[in-house]
């Protein structure tokens, strides 16, 4: 067979490949995603990821003790949860969605330099602890 002859069947070749590739590369059709004013890419407010504009933010006793020892309060918690870097390498993303923990860092508006480890699930958000990461507090009572 010559070029000339076998061209087409390459061209059609060609494009069934690229066909394939391109059908196995369309996501399934999804809700709309609300749009909110923080880019982040791991954003999703359909319990996968982290929600960062919850219904509700609830706070563990843990977390409760860490912010009154290091003196920060719910006003930055919710700051560092719509503006906070999430850092994947601290962070426990592995397992089902309700078992996943965020870390989040930033600095707050008193200078401090946070970690806020968060835990979505469904439409809300546990905060688990606050960490100060340029500060070392003494926490005695905080287990």
């Amino acid at each position: 067979m010559n070029t000339k002859k076998a061209f087409p069947y390459i061209l059609l070749v060609i494009l069934a490949i690229v066909a394939i590739a391109l059908r196995n590369c369309k996501q399934s059709p999804s809700k709309p995603k609300t749009t909110t004013t923080v880019s982040d890419p791991d954003r999703n407010l359909g319990g996968r990821g982290l929600n960062r504009n919850p219904s509700n933010i609830n706070y563990s006793k843990h977390a409760r003790c860490r912010m009154g020892c290091r003196h920060i309060d719910e006003n930055e918690v919710k700051d560092m949860l719509v503006n906070g870097t999430i850092n994947y390498k601290k962070s426990e993303l592995q397992g089902e969605d309700c078992k996943k923990k965020y870390a989040v860092e930033g600095t707050s508006k008193d200078g401090q330099r946070l970690r806020i480890i968060f835990a979505p699930c469904g439409d809300e958000v546990t905060v688990v602890t606050c960490i100060d990461l340029k500060e070392e507090w003494d926490c005695p009572d905080c287990n």
